[in-house]
């Protein structure tokens, strides 16, 4: 398969020095405690993948009411920093950058996870979709429609969080934006209908992003925020790419890019067996790379020949990998040797422990 030059170039993001190309890309894994606060398990995870370029952590909840699911850790209270720490210190001592995803699921949640309440969102929409509670999967309700006030709360909630993840030893914050969660649900008209100054226009769609990541900036620097969007996603959970979705994701992007991030961060992830493939990736990649100049990462099916190939051609500047990080920790090495990857315990994904987490070994 002959070197991967531009994969195991150098870069910069936003004040980092990047080792390579090589992205970690945020994954669910439900090894936090009941109360979403990290473990001792998850400080092994990440310090076994610190050769990647940037490690981007599994979504972190900014508040108790942005759950969604069980066993996902959070950065809202004390305990919860003070438990960060020992898995950024690890990551660091090895070399590692790491960076933490800040979530909030919207509709995507239940009444079990929020102590009856009903989730939030921009409107009250039922999504049709499936949340993991402690009774097991649950279908999703008609959320509540988010008064101003819940929309200045969250908001300090993303801000508030972004700090906490700096005093927990990260080098910066990704936001959440994609997959159907609450910032994706207010970009797109079928899951936004409201009349207010956030729906109704491309303008007013993004708003509720863009005051997001004005926040967190002015709490921890514009050099330490990065977003993801999924600008692909078409079908699951509600979510429409209608010709107004692609107009506000155009926009929401170029405004983006007048705000110096650290990076944006696209998924082409569909959700639905057998559509994820690199060509669609790259093709997100060449749509989108005239509207942003800075640090660019794709993600979505993506291998060692696509990556590089998806660097060479200048779609991108970093490609994030996802399942090939849960089963080869080693996977910077594996690239750059061009050994075999091992396969993922599928089974094991979020089963919360030991097996299918901290058990796939090196290749050497």
């Amino acid at each position: 398969m002959g070197a991967a030059p531009h994969l195991f170039q150098t870069g910069r993001i936003g004040d980092l020095d990047i080792p390579n190309r090589i992205v970690m890309a945020p994954m669910t894994r439900a090894r936090a405690s009941e109360d979403a606060v990290p473990t001792g398990m998850m400080v092994t995870y990440y310090a076994q993948r610190a050769s990647a370029g940037l490690i981007i952590s599994e979504g972190t909840i900014v508040s108790r009411e942005a759950t969604g699911y069980i066993k996902v850790p959070g950065l809202f209270t004390a305990e919860q920093i003070a438990s960060w720490r020992p898995v950024t210190d690890a990551v660091h001592a090895r070399g590692g950058r790491i960076f933490t995803q800040l979530w909030h699921v919207g509709r995507i949640s239940h009444p079990d996870l929020l102590d009856g309440a009903l989730p939030l969102a921009p409107s009250a929409i039922n999504p049709g979709f499936e949340s993991y509670t402690k009774n097991g999967r649950m279908e999703t309700v008609t959320p509540r429609a988010m008064s101003l006030d819940d929309i200045r709360r969250t908001i300090d909630d993303f801000a508030t969080a972004a700090s906490n993840a700096i005093e927990a030893g990260f080098d910066g914050v990704e936001l959440h934006a994609a997959n159907a969660y609450l910032i994706h649900e207010f970009l797109v008209p079928s899951a936004n209908q409201r009349t207010d100054d956030y729906g109704g226009s491309v303008e007013n769609r993004a708003r509720f992003l863009l005051e997001v990541v004005d926040a967190v900036a002015g709490a921890i620097g514009s050099h330490r925020v990065g977003v993801r969007l999924n600008p692909c996603l078409d079908g699951p959970a509600g979510i429409v790419l209608d010709d107004e979705a692609r107009k506000t994701y155009d926009y929401a992007i170029r405004a983006l890019d007048t705000r110096n991030l650290a990076f944006l961060h696209l998924a082409a992830l569909m959700f639905t067996p057998g559509l994820d493939s690199a060509d669609r990736t790259i093709e997100m990649g060449r749509r989108y790379r005239p509207l942003y100049s800075g640090a660019l990462i794709i993600n979505a099916a993506m291998t060692r020949e696509t990556a590089e190939a998806a660097i060479a051609e200048g779609v991108a500047d970093y490609v994030a990998f996802g399942k090939s990080f849960v089963a080869n920790p080693d996977l910077v090495e594996r690239f750059r040797d061009d050994l075999p990857l091992a396969d993922l315990d599928p089974a094991n994904l979020y089963t919360g422990g030991f097996s299918g987490y901290l058990d796939y070994p090196p290749a050497a």
